[in-house]
């Protein structure tokens, strides 16, 4: 793989580096997981796509610049770099927006394509169920076909961002006597839908990131249906491989995170407080995140020339979500006595944003897929070995 850039992709990094220098926000906005930096984050997402910087890679038609996988990860380093806002709406344009190019008719595409790039519809995901949680394969919530509706019942939870979301996306049974695989159908529902009620559900730092759904005789039209009927394990699978593979999280986020770990490391050093021990695991994190982004060029350019991504995402979800929580426990070492204060605290780090990492670091191992089952697929679609 030859790692020059070329002459247009030169120039592409240096144009979004000088809108992000002139747009990127002064004062960090409030979480969103906040009803207030929900808020705030949308309009983030607009002021983005009033420069068509919203979702690159996507035809211009739809809101995007038509960009290439290579010019989407010299976008998310500049993002990176500049320190610009969390994306409120990634499970719509990362995830669904995806999709969406894969599966959905003309005119789905261009109903909800525009609208999510512009942050006018932030989506949730709707996908765990109680007692079907990595296993998307036992969901139970059903959608009966009546007339040119379905009519869905049951209960979804641990929904990201659907406290304040507009719209979800889901796996929802479409033939009650089908059994794991079969049956399932993707679609696609306004949360505002008569018969939806939302329930926050609290994070470990107390604020609302995810929420229960629950589903009475709600009605949704057959056009809101991603793909075939019966065929939504295939659509989903898609947008899974998204989620684990290149799209969700981008190794730009990783490489930002060792170069604050490094800077971290720096400064305790100067106060006589880092453990030099500790100067190691520093060291193998920046290797780590430098082998992660160079494994998604490969895999970028693989992709461009007409490849596929396939069990291979299994191993890039295992390896980025463990990598997140290595530097966040190395950090909160070197953090030592202010490791336990939050942003609200005079003496807190950095205004706590280690500890505020660390937290949300656990949960890397469970969400899109838990780490147990990537490592299964691994076993069985990578290696051969036999189910157990």
């Amino acid at each position: 793989m030859n790692l020059a850039y070329t002459d247009r992709q030169k120039a592409f990094r240096a144009e979004i580096r000088s809108w992000l220098q002139q747009h990127v926000p002064t004062k960090p906005l409030q979480s969103f997981d906040t009803a207030e930096g929900f808020a705030e984050h949308r309009g983030w997402e607009r002021t983005l796509h009033s420069g068509r910087w919203s979702m690159v890679t996507w035809p211009e038609a739809l809101g995007g610049r038509g960009c290439d996988l290579i010019e989407w990860l010299i976008f998310e380093e500049e993002y990176w770099r500049a320190g610009a806002p969390l994306r409120v709406n990634q499970n719509g344009i990362f995830l669904l927006g995806p999709t969406l190019m894969d599966f959905g008719t003309a005119e789905q595409k261009s109903r909800f394509l525009p609208r999510m790039a512009a942050g006018d519809e932030v989506w949730a995901q709707a996908w765990s169920e109680p007692g079907a949680g990595s296993d998307m394969a036992a969901i139970r919530c059903t959608a009966i076909q009546d007339g040119d509706s379905y009519v869905v019942n049951g209960q979804k939870i641990w929904s990201t961002r659907a406290v304040w979301a507009d719209w979800i996306f889901g796996l929802f049974r479409t033939d009650p006597e089908s059994k794991r695989h079969q049956g399932l159908s993707f679609l696609l529902m306004p949360l505002k839908t008569p018969g939806i009620t939302v329930r926050p559900i609290k994070q470990l730092n107390g604020q609302t990131g995810f929420a229960e759904i629950f589903f009475d005789n709600v009605r949704v039209p057959l056009e809101n249906r991603l793909g075939d009927e019966g065929a939504g394990w295939q659509v989903a699978m898609a947008t899974a491989g998204f989620e684990r593979g290149l799209m969700l999280r981008s190794p730009a986020r990783f490489q930002e995170t060792a170069r604050a770990l490094a800077s971290l490391y720096r400064k305790r050093q100067a106060e006589g407080a880092a453990d030099p021990v500790l100067g190691e695991a520093v060291a193998r994190a920046w290797m780590d995140a430098e082998a992660y982004a160079l494994s998604t060029y490969a895999t970028a350019s693989r992709l461009q020339k007409g490849g596929h991504i396939g069990a291979e995402s299994s191993t890039n979800k295992v390896f980025w979500s463990e990598l997140d929580i290595r530097m966040h426990e190395t950090a909160q070492r070197l953090a030592g006595p202010f490791a336990e204060l939050t942003g609200e605290a005079p003496l807190a780090l950095e205004h706590g944003r280690w500890l505020e990492g660390f937290m949300f670091a656990q949960s890397g191992p469970i969400y899109a897929g838990t780490n147990e089952i990537q490592r299964n697929i691994v076993a069985e679609r990578m290696l051969g070995m036999p189910r157990s």
